[in-house]
């Protein structure tokens, strides 16, 4: 399945040291409110790409070093940029995503 929100950047990623950690640092911080997340349904938090405006405010704000720039996502954790762009458009497959991505 594609989806168009595949093609947009995404500037900053959330990784999986988020899964059930869920702080909200990162939301409380950014200027631009585009992290988010659905309450007892997501394991985690979502960076929107299309309202990032690619401040940083967010990667130094986390508890548990879980946001990177694109660019510096480690290697282990390459599966959440497309993750991160999915949630956008289909939830659920985002849900799996994270679900086959964490294990």
């Amino acid at each position: 399945m594609t989806f168009r929100a595949l093609e947009s950047n995404v500037t900053y990623v959330i990784t999986s040291p988020c899964i059930d950690v869920r702080d909200q640092s990162c939301v409380d911080v950014c200027p631009v409110d585009c992290i988010h997340f659905e309450e007892d349904l997501d394991r985690m938090l979502y960076i929107d790409p299309d309202e990032c405006i690619d401040c940083g405010a967010c990667e130094p704000a986390c508890p548990v070093s879980a946001i990177f720039a694109e660019d510096d996502v480690p290697a282990s954790e390459q599966a959440f940029i497309p993750i991160n762009r999915v949630w956008y458009q289909d939830r659920d497959q985002a849900r799996r995503e994270v679900e086959t991505a964490h294990g």
